[in-house]
């Protein structure tokens, strides 16, 4: 396994439906902002929001690109998401497959 400490990140979004999940992922791949985004379906949420107990079910996507590419996917992500406060949120990749790195580097380059 390489090491690949800050150079890559995965980005966790929860999005109400498939519809939301599909047209945010196409066009991350569309604008080399992603390598692959994993829907994962059947998430429940709970959380408050505006004074209530809130409980949704949604889907989550696991998107993996760069570091050097989050803030730009993030406000694509924002510009594209239905809900007034949208969850981006990234966690660094620190090790991983370097033929998998390189794919993901390659295909997150204009």
């Amino acid at each position: 396994m390489a090491g690949a400490a800050g150079k890559f990140c995965m980005v966790f979004v929860t999005v109400p439906s498939r519809e939301v999940a599909k047209s945010i992922a196409g066009g991350l791949l569309s604008e080399k902002l992603a390598a692959c985004i994993n829907v994962i379906p059947g998430v429940t949420s709970y959380y408050e929001w505006q004074g209530k107990i809130e409980e949704d079910q949604e889907l989550l996507l696991m998107i993996k690109s760069t570091s050097a590419k989050f803030s730009e996917l993030s406000e694509f992500v924002k510009s594209k998401h239905p809900y007034d406060c949208v969850e981006v949120i990234s966690a660094d990749i620190d090790q991983g497959n370097q033929p998998y790195l390189d794919w993901i580097e390659k295909s997150c380059t204009k």
